[in-house]
């Protein structure tokens, strides 16, 4: 009651494959499929552009953080000689 049945859903696609034809539909799947297709690349590459910022971030921090200790360990070293 109010919905769609199964026989409306098939003259609807018969009426569908009746004005557009097979090769136009076959097509505009294969065209669909390929949009999907870039797109689900397209978040994968940013997701792994992302991580490895992320990744390139922390090491940068961790380098510098070493960095800063060394200067400070030498610096009190000059400073215990003077």
């Amino acid at each position: 009651m109010g919905g769609i049945s199964i026989w409306q859903l098939l003259i609807i696609a018969v009426i569908v494959v009746l004005l557009f034809g097979t090769k136009k539909l076959r097509n505009l799947g294969g065209d669909l499929g390929s949009a999907i297709k870039g797109f689900k690349n397209a978040v994968t590459d940013e997701k792994d552009s992302t991580a490895k910022s992320d990744k390139e971030a922390d090491s940068l921090a961790d380098n510098t953080a070493a960095k800063s200790e060394a200067g400070q360990k030498d610096s009190k070293k000059e400073n215990s000689q003077a």
